[in-house]
């Protein structure tokens, strides 16, 4: 697995050209949007004779009105052609529209800069599904949570300094609103440019024939995947971000101007502190996660969410200002601290939330319906962010202040969030998994990169510890399916998490031989599907930290289904609290602490020709060597 930092990307091309190339598009975006919003909000007897408050409602819903329409088109598009080539159309299409723009800005004509919202928004339908479906075509897989945290942060930064950007040139009056003209041209040029050197990315299914009907190409990609249950979720965890996302962020210009009595330098700092925060912890999710695809992250980002939003509606409640105030000023005021933390915080563990969700889609997806997967995503987030203002407006009607809205939101994704790890308990297993090795132990894993990235195979490994299997997980880049004798299956109150783990049970011939074939029956449809199957070949848990004897199961199972044995050996956890020396039990608990080292050893693949038991017990043998 790499141990490279995510910014080597940075200096390759199969990474770069396209980070600049999303980076400038978002940044325009927002430099042309902010703009004219701004023009609109401050400037408007000069521009039109629309109310503003209409205005303001109409630009946001022109932009989103394209991914609603023409995603479904736009995924297919992106299965069907090459993604370079698509990208540098779309990038020529920016430059169009802009120069249309520069149009509307010189004659000040606001129908023909609403047409370009509604422009840049089918700019950025058709650059969507390229976006995150490229990714996974030109990285490693252990580079995938790294590469997403920088087009993450990459997209709210842009974002940010076009939002800044844009509502400072026009403050400058009719030469600010010519330097909007030519600047949002020559952004759209600096992004062609930055296109020219994405490398080629063959096209997925260069033989799909195009459905143009929206309505059932969006039905017939949803109900496909549906069909993968962690990807469809993780497609409804993306979408609900999106959710809290735009009822937060709506709320900043009253509740920067309103509660917190600030200017318009409040607002930004609001959005500028979300934005830092956002950034920070899409790049921390790879040093979080070790380089691989870590949906523990997932429940943690979660759980973030909602304890800094009940904290900031929280904070507002306490926060009083004596007069209106710049953002220097806000800085000053008593529990100022406290509410740019909480909107830090909330970023950060956004952050957390949402690049392990694409990294897992990006994955677990079919690689030949990936971009029509993320155009039904678009979708669902464009539908869910339209519900979002809908509840929004709804709570305020109803006579919620800024702050309720922050704490019902917060409280509502509980709710969310305790429903969809319900229903992939995956999420949660990785997480409590996750926080095991970050707090009790320290874990190290040496040659994960013999784990293969897709297919099957057989992990064999020593049994030591009742948290042998929390390890194996936390290790892996992939799932695994482990192998439990089925009295331990059957413990009450966890015999939920073992089900829900796609545990398969097992028992001796002698205690239940239906039960016993039936294993080795759902290890081979496991491994026919192209699943890891892990299994203790000594059949109970060391007693003195030597290795017993491997039991000869393992041939049952590489003789109906022969794929790759991995041998692995488990370092550090004997003598720990959770191994089952019996002789002292005390002396166990004080001789190695709770933040003692582990480590996972993997050797290299074995072919099942050459694997015997003996062979096994050896090569696990000599991977522990003489650390216990």
């Amino acid at each position: 697995m790499s141990s490279n930092s995510q910014f080597s990307l940075m200096r390759q091309r199969r990474f770069a050209p396209f980070f600049w190339t999303q980076f400038l598009g978002a940044f325009n975006d927002n430099v042309f949007k902010t703009a004219l919003l701004t023009v609109l909000t401050f400037d408007a007897l000069h521009w039109t004779n629309l109310p503003v408050s209409l205005l303001n409602q109409l630009i946001p819903g022109l932009f989103i009105l394209p991914f609603v329409v023409l995603s479904a088109s736009a995924g297919q598009l992106a299965d069907k052609k090459e993604k370079g080539w698509l990208a540098r159309r779309v990038k020529l299409l920016e430059i169009v529209i802009m120069l249309v723009c520069a149009y509307g800005w010189l004659q000040h004509n606001v129908w023909v800069l609403i047409a370009g919202v509604a422009g840049m928004g089918i700019h950025s339908t058709l650059f969507g599904p390229v976006k995150y479906a490229y990714l996974p075509q030109h990285l490693h897989t252990d580079e995938l949570i790294g590469g997403n945290g920088l087009i993450e942060m990459g997209t709210f930064v842009g974002i940010l300094l076009g939002e800044i950007l844009g509502a400072m040139l026009v403050s400058h009056g009719d030469g600010g609103v010519m330097l909007v003209a030519g600047i949002t041209i020559g952004i759209a040029i600096l992004g062609y440019i930055a296109s020219l050197g994405i490398p080629e990315s063959p096209a997925a299914d260069p033989d799909l024939k195009m459905n143009w009907n929206p309505v059932t190409e969006t039905i017939r990609n949803i109900a496909f995947s549906k069909q993968n249950r962690p990807v469809f979720l993780s497609l409804l965890g993306n979408s609900w971000f999106w959710f809290y996302g735009a009822i937060i962020l709506a709320q900043f210009p009253l509740f920067a101007k309103d509660f917190l009595r600030g200017d318009h330098s409040v607002f930004v700092l609001l959005l500028t502190v979300f934005s830092f925060g956002i950034g920070a912890g899409s790049l921390l999710c790879e040093k979080l996660s070790g380089h691989k695809v870590e949906i523990g992250l997932v429940p943690f980002g979660s759980i973030g969410l909602s304890v800094f939003g009940i904290d900031l509606a929280l904070a507002s409640q306490a926060y009083v200002a004596a007069q209106d105030v710049t953002a220097m000023q806000f800085i000053t005021q008593p529990g100022a601290i406290r509410l740019l933390a909480d909107i830090v915080l909330l970023g950060v563990f956004g952050g957390f939330y949402i690049v392990p969700l694409f990294a897992l889609i990006q994955t677990r997806c079919e690689p030949g319906h990936l971009s029509r997967t993320i155009a039904g995503m678009n979708i669902l987030n464009a539908l869910f962010m339209v519900v979002a203002s809908l509840a929004a407006s709804a709570m305020l009607v109803k006579g919620f202040t800024i702050p309720q809205i922050f704490l019902a939101t917060a409280i509502l994704n509980v709710f969310v969030a305790a429903y969809i790890f319900s229903l992939v308990p995956e999420f949660l297993m990785r997480f409590l998994a996750w926080i095991l090795i970050h707090t009790i132990h320290k874990v190290r894993g040496i040659g994960t990169e013999h784990i293969p990235e897709q297919g099957p195979a057989v992990l064999v490994c020593n049994h030591v510890s009742y948290l042998d299997a929390v390890v194996l997980m936390a290790c892996s880049p992939r799932p695994v399916r482990f192998v439990m004798d089925h009295n331990i299956f059957k413990i009450p109150l966890i015999s939920w998490i073992f089900r829900t783990a796609k545990t398969i049970p097992i028992a001796p011939a002698k205690e239940d031989k239906w039960l016993m074939e039936k294993s080795f029956i759902d290890i081979a449809q496991a491994l026919e599907e192209g699943e890891l199957v892990c299994i203790f070949p000594e059949g109970r848990l060391t007693g003195n930290g030597d290795i017993n004897q491997f039991k000869g199961g393992i041939m049952k199972i590489i003789e109906r289904t022969p794929v790759p044995v991995i041998p692995m050996a488990l370092r550090g956890l004997w003598g720990s609290i959770f191994s089952r020396d019996k002789t002292n039990p005390f002396e166990r608990a004080f001789r190695r602490g709770p933040f003692s080292r582990l480590e996972l050893v993997v050797g290299e693949p074995m072919l099942p020709t050459a694997v015997t038991p003996e062979i096994l017990q050896e090569r696990v043998t000599a991977l522990r060597g003489n650390w216990r």
